[in-house]
């Protein structure tokens, strides 16, 4: 979420598109990036752990994808996030030759940015950009659940 704000502070019109996260997630960093002029699409129902109907998060998972193409075809943003696309693509709800031609095909001044781990082969090729998160520790793992304010 720095790049959104970089962004912002640039004069730039990003766009945020979540394929995991629900709506009934609350963030600090949604509220305040939304106020700063973010357009802002949370399409999933959150972890396929918790689904009670894989089936129709794959469909909001396509559906979040057809959210992300029209607004990287359209030229407005400079600047769109694909928070957590890989799960999608790697459960295989998504067409990966088909995100990769979306971005290969994008307008000029638009900025596409993918988030989620194990990035199929082509996701990686493509990029200008990639980096790896490694978890070393993280409170969760001791029974700390997540912080307002913190984590989210």
């Amino acid at each position: 979420m720095g790049t959104v704000l970089r962004a912002l502070g640039r004069g730039w019109q990003p766009c945020v598109v979540q394929f995991v996260k629900s709506g009934s997630w609350h963030s600090g960093e949604v509220t305040m990036l939304r106020q700063l002029g973010t357009s802002w699409h949370t399409i999933g129902d959150g972890f396929s752990w918790d689904s009670k109907d894989l089936e129709q998060s794959a469909e909001l998972g396509r559906r979040a994808f057809e959210v992300a193409r029209e607004a990287i075809a359209s030229g407005r943003f400079q600047l769109v996030v694909l928070d957590e696309v890989t799960y999608p693509i790697n459960w295989g709800w998504l067409d990966v030759a088909d995100v990769v031609a979306t971005i290969r095909d994008r307008p000029a001044k638009v900025n596409v940015f993918l988030t989620g781990r194990n990035a199929p082969a082509a996701l990686v090729e493509l990029a200008d950009t990639v980096t790896e998160m490694r978890n070393l520790k993280h409170a969760f793992d001791a029974g700390i659940r997540a912080a307002r304010g913190i984590d989210f």
